[in-house]
């Protein structure tokens, strides 16, 4: 099967290649990178892709004796993260210039690794001023603004991260752009009940979720944008319907179902010289598609069909980015996130989501890296401390908490073509 991958792989670059000497009025330009993690930390943590798309550590899990499982070190040497892509430049529809990418990496999906996966696919129609895009790239809450480090989660949960199926508009004038977004979900998914027993607290990551909500998300967001600056904002609008059948007191029902939330994020880039400076503020509600922490509570359950209503819970997350040098580069970056609890009182303990019991993170790195045409290499230091609460109020917001921490090492190789 990874055989069969390889070499579908290698035969769309050599269509590619060999397409651009045949085809009039189409251009292509292929490109790819390998690349090299190794990584260390002190301690288990919450992360996908076996510990390369780090999160934040785990809260204590105490055995008969007290001793803490989770205070155990882990690493490992990965390269599935190396990647194929193409953009093609084509004849004129119209008025408008057409354009399409796309792109793939060796990560897999879920717990299946180093088989092939697609990142970006998508054609875009660009008339000047206004543009279409239609096809799955990064969702518009990543934008134009990012972190610039080494970890492979690019800020994450500080950032919101991910990409997805999506019908962009965008509308440019002058300094300013007007982005409006509908999405979709394919590989980053919303998090909700395991089973349709009332009061499930289980989770599992599933599309039903979205699809059976037949309401996509919304993104409209303004920016400026200069040679040296980039600055702007956007809100986010989501729903998902959690169950469409209830199991309640051994009895099968249907229900009607959602939660939704609305979300909202000012970021900024600045770029002069060797000087980068970056950083973004959002205010999340129930956004665990996005790689970020969050969820949803259970506000009531009907006694006679088991059906449910429900308050999303709300986040707070600000990271700031800076770095200096071409050859040479060394970098910081300084992440918080708070949960604010929910938006209404919830049942006691039922929620769902992704870091539910957390009260706040906070995460410090220090980079240094060094970089020539098609190479980057480097080594990244994070330190990352979780708050993980012991009591909580009636709105799911942690009054009392303990912390751990991890020390997390990462090596990284890059070579880019």
């Amino acid at each position: 099967m990874k055989g069969k991958h390889l070499l579908a792989a290698a035969v769309l670059a050599g269509a590619a290649l060999s397409a651009s000497a045949q085809k009039k009025d189409f251009g292509y330009k292929f490109y790819g990178q390998v690349r090299t993690d190794l990584y260390y930390n002190t301690r288990s943590n919450s992360e996908t892709v076996d510990g390369l798309f780090y999160m934040y550590p785990l809260d204590k899990k105490l055995d008969p004796q007290g001793n803490d499982l989770n205070d155990a070190a882990n690493s490992n040497l990965y390269c599935f993260y190396s990647r194929l892509g193409m953009d093609v430049t084509g004849p004129k529809l119209g008025k408008a210039k057409t354009s399409a990418k796309i792109e793939l990496d060796f990560r897999g999906s879920g717990s299946t690794y180093s088989v092939c996966r697609l990142r970006q696919a998508y054609i875009n129609f660009d008339w000047g001023q206004s543009s279409v895009l239609v096809g799955q790239t990064w969702n518009p809450l990543y934008g134009d603004v990012s972190p610039e480090i080494l970890n492979l989660n690019q800020g994450a949960p500080y950032q919101p991260f991910g990409r997805a199926p999506q019908l962009r508009y965008r509308f440019m004038k002058k300094h300013f752009m007007l982005t409006a977004t509908a999405l979709w979900q394919s590989q980053y998914l919303s998090v909700g009940p395991k089973t349709n027993a009332a009061g499930e607290t289980a989770t599992q990551k599933s599309i039903e979720f979205i699809k059976r909500n037949n309401i996509p998300e919304f993104y409209l967001g303004m920016d400026y944008k200069s040679l040296e600056l980039t600055a702007g904002a956007g809100v986010h609008v989501g729903s998902i319907t959690p169950r469409t059948q209830s199991v309640y007191e051994g009895k099968t029902y249907k229900v009607s179902e959602r939660v939704a939330g609305v979300s909202a994020e000012a970021h900024f880039k600045y770029r002069k010289n060797n000087l980068m400076l970056a950083g973004k503020t959002l205010l999340g509600t129930n956004l665990t598609q996005t790689c970020t922490v969050g969820g949803y509570g259970i506000t009531s359950i009907d006694n006679v069909t088991g059906e449910q209503e429900y308050a999303p819970l709300r986040t707070s997350s600000t990271w700031v980015n800076a770095s200096y040098g071409k050859k040479w580069r060394p970098a910081v970056f300084f992440g918080y996130l708070k949960n604010l609890g929910a938006t209404s009182e919830v049942l006691d303990g039922k929620v769902l989501g992704t870091g539910t019991t957390l009260d706040k993170l906070a995460t410090a790195t220090a980079e240094f890296t060094y970089n020539v045409p098609n190479w980057k290499l480097g080594v990244e230091y994070m330190y990352c401390n979780a708050w993980y609460g012991d009591e909580f109020n009636a709105k799911h917001k942690a009054t009392s908490c303990h912390s751990v921490n991890n020390h997390r090492l990462v090596f990284t190789a890059l070579f880019q073509f």
